[in-house]
């Protein structure tokens, strides 16, 4: 493509003869690999790896997380500044999740603690991108 763009022609050696090919002889179009998406415009390709690594996966799981014991805050009619406690039951990959993370989501979520294997309070089941979790929140 280079030498095409730079001169208007591909030369190429078949056998020892020398063959000279013009942009309209040949048939160019992008192709797309696994894993990777690629848009062109005005003269720019830009690349994106769409591969999603484990931790890239994990944390799509806490801010999930976030997200569903934030909507139990407000459902609950607990007021922005209330600290709670966060209740999780029924998953040992949400739980080992949660673990991991806990800092990140007790920081958001205004959670003094996380409490697993238990759930009190504000009850509610939810499916976390195919897991299925009971969360509870309560007013401290």
């Amino acid at each position: 493509m280079d030498e095409i763009n730079a001169t208007g022609q591909l030369k190429i050696n078949l056998d020892g003869t020398e063959a000279v090919l013009g942009k309209d002889d040949l048939l160019i179009e992008a192709a797309q690999t696994e894993g990777y998406v690629s848009d062109s415009d005005r003269g720019i390709t830009v690349v994106l790896d769409t591969n999603l690594t484990e931790d890239l996966i994990e944390e799509g799981y806490v801010r999930e997380i976030i997200s569903k014991i934030q909507t139990m805050r407000k459902d609950a009619g607990f007021e922005v500044m209330d600290h709670i406690r966060v209740f999780q039951s029924g998953n040992d990959k949400i739980k080992a999740i949660m673990q991991r993370n806990a800092e990140e989501i007790k920081s958001e979520v205004l959670a003094v603690e996380l409490v697993f294997d238990k759930v009190r309070g504000f009850e509610k089941d939810w499916n976390l991108n195919g897991e299925s979790v009971t969360f509870g929140v309560e007013k401290m």
